[in-house]
């Protein structure tokens, strides 16, 4: 009897061990779409999505293909920079005096409603500058379009032929064939919407957005479906586009924004060379899913960028030096200075914090028409001493 009921005990357990087995049948390929965590035997089913093909060689210029076909893109990043120049065009049209701006077209162009842009391209865009300034933060929102109203109150006030911008008066303020229209203060509203835009939506979306643990924590082994890249890829052909806007940087794409001003500043910085080679590189690495490699590009790109927008502002602060019985020439210039200036808020970490751009900024005044030399040569020294220019201050 004991025999018999060993038996069936052994049997028992020989059932429920094939059939614990038999469950445990699945797709065991981590890389398959199917993949089945609990499956201890292959049973063929595995399933793949189209798998991206490594094995490149490091190129020298930004362009990388797949199976013969371009895999960088960043076509959205174009269009918002097609709608800035549009924007900025259309407000310096003001600086003739008797030519009235139309506040809701420039409200409309920021957020790319209600077909504002004579480039029906554009027009037909799902993209805008508004929802990506600084993430949609409301307050530089407000900031901006609080702008966008001046600029409008401000130019229908001018008369045709009539240079009237001067201290405590708005208007269009001259000086030979150049001419700026400017509040009260002798700030530029223009140019401190169009700098501000280059820090709030470019200079964000590059190194805290795209360049960010969010946007390249991601996919990298899967061809995105109808694409030829995968979604690391291009993020980071995004963040490349905000700052160029075309892979053959600087033979084309000096002409705006950040690819105008880090070519303004390569003879002394190397820009142009040190922010490519990262973005090659970095673009590389992703390729070949050496993540450390891409990171140390990261770290690059963002403290190049920094140290371009320190520069420009540096560079701003001593034309307004030179320029400083000028009210035409020295405010354009500040008001240039003063956006670059806070634009170093969205550098990555940067080096300094907001409340000393703020004193920056308290140190020059807010009143252009009042500013002194001497405190445009103390920040440009603070500066200088923070980004390491001691030596080329002079020269930016």
């Amino acid at each position: 009897m004991k025999k018999i009921k060993m038996n069936k005990v052994i049997f028992s357990v020989l059932v429920m061990s094939v059939f614990v087995a038999c469950k445990k049948k699945g797709c065991t390929d981590e890389t398959a779409v199917n993949y089945t965590e609990n499956a201890k035997k292959d049973d063929g089913s595995c399933e793949y999505a189209e798998v991206i093909s490594r094995g490149i060689e490091a190129p020298s210029t930004y362009k990388f293909e797949r199976n013969g076909a371009s895999t960088v893109s960043f076509s959205g990043q174009k269009e918002r920079m097609d709608m800035l120049s549009e924007m900025v065009a259309y407000m310096k049209t003001a600086n003739t005096p008797g030519t009235a701006l139309d506040e809701a077209k420039m409200l409309n162009m920021y957020a790319n409603e209600n077909t504002p842009f004579i480039a029906a391209e554009l027009n037909a865009s799902s993209k805008q500058l508004k929802d990506k300034t600084a993430s949609s933060d409301p307050l530089i929102i407000g900031e901006i379009e609080n702008w966008i109203k001046e600029i409008a109150s401000i130019s229908d006030s001018t008369e045709v032929a009539k240079f009237e911008g001067k201290s405590g008066n708005s208007g269009v303020v001259q000086s030979g064939d150049k001419a700026y229209l400017v509040n009260k203060l002798g700030q530029e509203p223009t140019q401190i919407i169009e700098k501000g835009l280059v820090g709030a939506v470019f200079m964000h979306q590059i190194s805290y957005v795209y360049l960010g643990a969010e946007k390249m924590n991601l996919d990298n082994d899967i061809i995105e479906e109808g694409q030829s890249y995968t979604k690391m890829e291009h993020h980071w052909d995004e963040a490349f586009g905000y700052l160029f806007g075309t892979v053959d940087f600087p033979a084309e794409g000096t002409d705006r924004f950040w690819g105008k001003y880090a070519n303004g500043r390569n003879d002394l910085l190397a820009s142009n060379t040190k922010l490519m080679n990262a973005f090659i590189a970095g673009r590389f690495a992703i390729t070949q899913l050496d993540y450390a490699a891409r990171d140390a590009q990261i770290s690059i790109i963002r403290m190049e960028l920094e140290k371009v927008c320190a520069a420009t502002a540096i560079h701003y602060l001593s034309l307004a030096k030179k320029e400083i019985s000028d009210d035409a020439l020295r405010n354009h210039a500040i008001s240039e200075a003063w956006a670059f200036l806070d634009n170093l808020k969205y550098a990555y970490e940067g080096k300094l914090t907001s409340a000393q751009i703020a004193e920056h900024k308290k140190t020059i005044g807010e009143d252009f028409y009042s500013i002194s030399a001497a405190n445009l040569t103390s920040v440009i020294d603070d500066l200088a001493t923070t980004y390491g220019f001691e030596s080329i201050k002079s020269q930016l």
